[in-house]
């Protein structure tokens, strides 16, 4: 049986009372870093090869179904936003589609076909990367997907949380993340979950840190689009430039577009 299908540590759990329900899943919670970790050197290689691939001009592509599908969704909307790169340059992909983001599909998810199409639709070609996430590591549409990658020469990484899974043996670089039995029986959008999300963070963090887009530790290229970001902005810049005064700051900030390009003008002046 995987390890995440495994019976919960814990019975009866209608009988519990909120306080012991939330102190459990704490607990439970509390062992995930831990597994994230013993999982850091093959997160290491995968970042590695992927962040070659993207500063060569490749994109990244995330693929899964069900909840590792919305995470690997999740992750790549957040890169352009924060990062100020292109929508296209880190792309998310779920089996069902996009009304699968919100609604259920759960039978998308054993089309073995479907992932390649899905992809295929994307023009990706062998500049490209492609990680598949996958709690189970058995997901059809997901290794179906990977499978078809390494075929036309496209490099592959993956998320699991079980040993000896087809998904980790069709990846060129797996990153396999021990969470064991969920507190909910086989409710792998709990620890699994949290701990793609993890690796996830690490993958687009370093990966946009070794393409340039962070200078210090600032998002020196994120995107203007609402007051919170602007004024962050405007003290990012004034503390990088030595400007004083807020609302000249902020005018050049709105006229350059960005921390960096803003800088670049007080140093060409």
């Amino acid at each position: 049986m995987l390890s995440t299908e495994q019976p919960s540590h814990y019975r009866h759990l209608e009988k519990m009372s909120t306080g012991e329900i939330i102190k459990h899943i704490n607990d439970e919670d509390k062992t995930i870093a831990f597994a994230v970790e013993k999982a850091l050197p093959q997160i290491e290689k995968l970042i590695e090869a992927l962040s070659d691939k993207m500063l060569a001009g490749g994109r990244l592509f995330y693929i899964g179904a069900g909840t590792s599908g919305r995470l690997g969704i999740l992750d790549a909307s957040e890169c352009p936003p924060t990062y100020g790169v292109p929508y296209e340059l880190v792309e998310g992909l779920i089996a069902g589609g996009r009304d699968a983001i919100v609604r259920a599909a759960e039978f998308a998810e054993d089309d073995a076909q479907q992932g390649w199409l899905d992809i295929q639709s994307k023009n990706i070609n062998d500049k490209d990367f492609v990680v598949g996430i996958a709690a189970s590591g058995t997901t059809p549409y997901v290794i179906g997907a990977l499978q078809q990658c390494r075929k036309n020469k496209i490099s592959t990484g993956c998320i699991t949380c079980n040993e000896g899974t087809p998904l980790a043996a069709n990846s060129d670089f797996p990153v396999v993340v021990i969470t064991g039995p969920e507190f909910v029986t086989g409710s792998t959008r709990m620890k699994a979950g949290t701990a793609q999300k993890m690796v996830l963070n690490m993958i687009s963090t370093t990966a946009m840190i070794q393409l340039g887009r962070v200078e210090d530790n600032n998002m020196v290229n994120m995107q203007l689009n609402n007051d919170k970001l602007i004024d962050r902005g405007v003290k990012m810049l004034m503390q990088q430039s030595g400007l004083k005064d807020y609302s000249k700051s902020k005018d050049l900030l709105i006229r350059s577009g960005s921390v960096k390009k803003a800088v670049e003008v007080i140093q060409k002046s």
